[in-house]
C-alpha cells in the first residue's frame, strides 16, 4: 500500500448462538466496517430476526467446533482485513479510531493483539490472570487461520503487532449463564481429550482443580478482586473438575 492509497476495506465477522441481547450492540459498535457477516448456529431466540433487521449478511451453519465455525466465516468475507470480535466484546470509539489508523499506515504487521477489560458481576476485574488477557481480533485472512477446538487461537504467519486501546469484555449475563459457558467448554475439552485417548485419574480430579484455584486466586492475585475474584477462581477450578468428570463419563459410556 502506497502513501496515497486508500485504507483497506474491513470485514467484521461474528459467530452466534442465542445472542439476542448482544447482537444489536455488536453491529452498532462495528458499523464502520465495510461488511458485517454473522454465522449463526441455528439460534432459538430472536438473534436471526434482529440480525436481518440490521441488514447484515446472515447465514446459518451447524456448529462442529469453534475453529471450524470461525474459519468458515472467514471464507465468506470479501475483504482481506478481518475484525473478529465476540458478541460480548464492545469496540470503543477510541479502539475504532486506532483500528482505522493502523490499517491506513503502511505496515508489515499481518495481525494485531487487542487487550481486553473483563467485567464480571458488574465489576471490572483487574487480577486473576485477566490483567494480561489479550487476543488477536484484527488480522489479514491471507496469513491467518484459527486452530483448536476450544479457546481457539489464531495461527499467524508473519509479524503480529498490538493495539494500545482495549476492548470491553462483558462475558457475564448471570451466574447460571456464565457457569453454563464454562460447562460447554468443559464438554468440548473432554471430547478433545477423549479423541486423544487420554484417561482421567486422581491427579486430574483432585490436583488439577486445586492448582487452578490457587493459580488464579493467589498466584495471579485474584484475591485482590474481592468476592468476585473468589467466585471466578472457584467456578473456573470447578470447570476443570467437570472437564475430567465428562471425560470419565465418556469412558463409562454414561455421556
Amino acid at each position: 500500500m502506497t502513501e496515497n492509497s486508500p485504507a483497506p476495506k474491513i470485514s467484521a465477522l461474528a459467530i452466534t448462538y442465542n445472542e439476542e441481547d448482544n447482537i444489536r450492540r455488536y453491529v452498532e459498535s462495528l458499523s464502520f466496517a465495510d461488511e458485517i457477516i454473522i454465522v449463526d448456529s441455528y439460534s432459538t431466540d430472536a438473534t436471526e430476526q434482529i440480525a436481518r433487521e440490521l441488514n447484515v449478511k446472515f447465514m446459518q451453519k451447524e456448529f462442529l467446533n469453534f475453529s471450524d465455525q470461525r474459519n468458515f466465516a472467514i471464507q465468506q468475507a470479501k475483504n482481506d482485513w478481518i475484525l473478529f470480535f465476540d458478541l460480548d466484546e464492545v469496540v470503543t470509539p477510541k479502539l475504532e479510531q486506532e483500528i482505522k489508523t493502523v490499517l491506513a499506515n503502511n505496515s508489515n504487521e499481518i495481525a494485531y493483539f487487542v487487550k481486553r477489560k473483563f467485567h464480571f458481576m458488574g465489576k471490572k476485574i483487574h487480577f486473576g490472570g485477566w490483567q494480561t488477557d489479550r487476543v488477536i481480533r484484527l488480522f489479514n485472512k491471507n496469513h491467518c487461520a484459527y486452530s483448536g477446538l476450544v479457546h481457539e487461537t489464531i495461527q499467524a504467519r508473519g509479524v503480529v503487532g498490538k493495539l494500545s486501546e482495549k476492548v470491553d469484555h462483558y462475558s457475564y449475563k448471570s451466574f447460571d449463564n456464565y457457569n453454563g459457558k464454562l460447562t460447554m467448554y468443559s464438554k468440548l475439552q473432554a471430547e478433545n481429550l477423549y479423541n486423544k485417548k487420554r484417561r482421567p485419574n486422581a491427579y486430574h480430579f483432585f490436583f488439577r482443580p486445586f492448582y487452578r484455584f490457587c493459580w488464579q486466586y493467589f498466584f495471579r492475585m485474584g484475591i485482590l478482586d474481592g468476592k468476585e475474584g473468589f467466585i471466578l477462581a472457584y467456578v473456573h477450578s470447578f470447570s476443570v473438575f467437570k472437564r475430567y468428570l465428562q471425560l470419565w463419563m465418556k469412558y463409562r459410556k454414561i455421556a
